[in-house]
């Protein structure tokens, strides 16, 4: 095996073990598990894991999230921010109940959590422009470039939005793969890479998560 060869293998098993240490509370496992049999692919325990942190980090206290799925990324971000208000957006109205539902069995107060059923597309241009300490974006990835766009509009100065997925099951980084959502990931990570606007990070948990703070509008 070439040094190349034992890179990637460390990676692997890097990423293996930070994905296993995450010891993921048990009212969120049972929504992951639930959200498996639905077939809607919840966030990873790390990726979750560092949702709380920079929620916890970052006090929010006004958070945002593009894409309820079955409660999954919600739950982990009210683990680190469990006195902020949490809005979420989904077009599935059949899984937000089901969330909404794991909330209340959890123990978050019906009033942190702000459940509206709609097209992201229709919901964010009617959303307060400058609102939010925190916007996570974990929806459609064919409009990945248009939902970061308007995150970064609702975000506060000094805010935080972070995207799931972000290198895109390990496609972002192969050259061979050309397809129009990985083109649109790739346009996204350049672009942000050189933005005077924010500082971004991309964290590797997961499939990647893109992490960015609004320094300027």
């Amino acid at each position: 095996m070439g040094e190349r060869e034992h890179h990637v293998a460390d990676n692997q098993l890097n990423w293996r073990f930070a994905e296993e240490l995450v010891v993921e509370p048990a009212g969120i496992t049972a929504a992951r598990v639930h959200s498996l049999e639905l077939g809607v692919e919840p966030v990873s325990a790390a990726v979750g894991a560092q949702l709380a942190v920079i929620a916890g980090a970052s006090n929010a206290a006004n958070i945002i999230e593009i894409g309820t799925g079955l409660g999954v990324s919600g739950l982990w971000l009210m683990t680190g921010a469990p006195d902020a208000m949490l809005t979420t957006i989904d077009s599935e109205l059949d899984y937000q109940q089901l969330a909404k539902r794991t909330f209340l069995d959890v123990g978050i107060p019906a009033n942190h959590a702000r459940f509206i059923a709609g097209r992201a597309a229709d919901v964010l241009p009617r959303m307060n422009e400058a609102s939010y300490d925190l916007v996570f974006i974990d929806a459609d990835p064919q409009s990945v470039l248009d939902y970061v766009e308007h995150g970064l509009r609702l975000a506060r100065t000094g805010g935080t939005v972070l995207v799931a997925h972000a290198l895109w099951r390990g496609r972002v980084a192969d050259p061979a793969q050309r397809d129009d959502t990985v083109a649109d990931f790739r346009m996204l990570l350049r672009e942000i890479a050189t933005s005077p606007a924010v500082l971004s990070a991309v964290s590797l948990a997961g499939d990647g998560l893109l992490q960015l703070v609004k320094i300027s509008s």
